[in-house]
């Protein structure tokens, strides 16, 4: 296998400026991040895809990592981010079909995209997938918490809360907490972060999952076990893999590592599905 490209950085304006890299020759892959992640956490930095003859693009979203804030007027809603996707889309694709990507939010993202111009896509890949339709008051209190536990306490602030009431089992808190810790350090406006998430979970980035049967673009979707990756919860993963018409279901052994957090695994299984006769016919 050939040794990894370069990445080509780009700049994606105007305002707000969206900021990503593209590295690699072939079938492009465009990869969405979750909320409080940045671009290289989709695939947690594999390489694999770019050394398989993928061309590879990802990005930051908007008050995400290198990205610039929603501008005075705009917010972190759906809407927004399914149209700065398309402005990458745009402008580092061009012509020509594509297969997307995301994960949590940037699941999201892709699916509102998809839904919108699924004429543009070979394939679909749904990681962690956890908007049903309906948006609870108890979700938006976890959110609110969150949000208000970065603005007093920063980083640490943050921590503290995820841990105490983000479920997670014993056996994975540690790697959790250091995963978290690492993400958030790249963020360049930790205020701007704490709006992002006041305003995105309380966004719909379509209407329900009823939508999806109107999507026949071949799917994958990742599933992630509730013991270490509660916040994505499985029977999510499930319900979008039923509804899907164009769908299969994958993830990891009850026990293991999220698939979603296994990037070169993750990477294979994206590979092995650009390959599939209905994914490659139709790029």
């Amino acid at each position: 296998m050939a040794a990894a490209p370069a990445d080509a950085e780009f700049a994606v304006g105007p305002a707000p400026v969206i900021r990503g890299s593209a590295a690699g020759e072939g079938t492009p892959i465009v990869l969405c991040h979750g909320l409080t992640a940045s671009r290289r956490y989709v695939v947690q930095g594999s390489r694999f895809l770019e050394r398989a003859g993928h061309r590879v693009l990802i990005y930051d979203a908007r008050g995400h990592g290198e990205s610039d804030p929603a501008p005075a007027g705009q917010s972190y809603g759906y809407p927004e981010l399914i149209a700065d996707l398309g402005r990458v889309v745009d402008a580092e694709v061009g012509d020509g079909r594509f297969l997307l990507g995301g994960h949590s939010m940037g699941a999201h993202t892709a699916v509102g995209y998809a839904l919108a111009h699924p004429e543009r896509l070979s394939g679909l890949v749904i990681v962690g997938p956890t908007y049903t339709g309906e948006i609870s008051d108890s979700t938006l209190e976890y959110w609110d918490g969150l949000a208000t536990a970065l603005e007093r306490g920063g980083i640490d602030g943050f921590l503290e809360y995820l841990m105490r009431e983000s479920g997670v089992a014993d056996a994975w808190r540690d790697g959790v907490s250091r995963a978290s810790r690492q993400r958030m350090e790249l963020h360049r406006n930790l205020g701007e972060m704490a709006r992002a998430l006041r305003e995105t979970p309380a966004s719909r980035p379509f209407g329900s999952l009823v939508d999806l049967v109107r999507l026949q673009v071949p799917t994958l979707v990742v599933a992630s076990h509730d013991e270490a990756d509660p916040g994505h919860p499985y029977e999510v993963a499930e319900a979008y893999a039923a509804t899907l018409p164009n769908a299969r279901l994958i993830s990891e052994d009850e026990g293991q590592s999220p698939l979603a957090w296994q990037g070169g695994r993750l990477s294979r299984e994206i590979s092995l599905f650009a390959l599939e006769p209905d994914v490659a016919l139709s790029s």
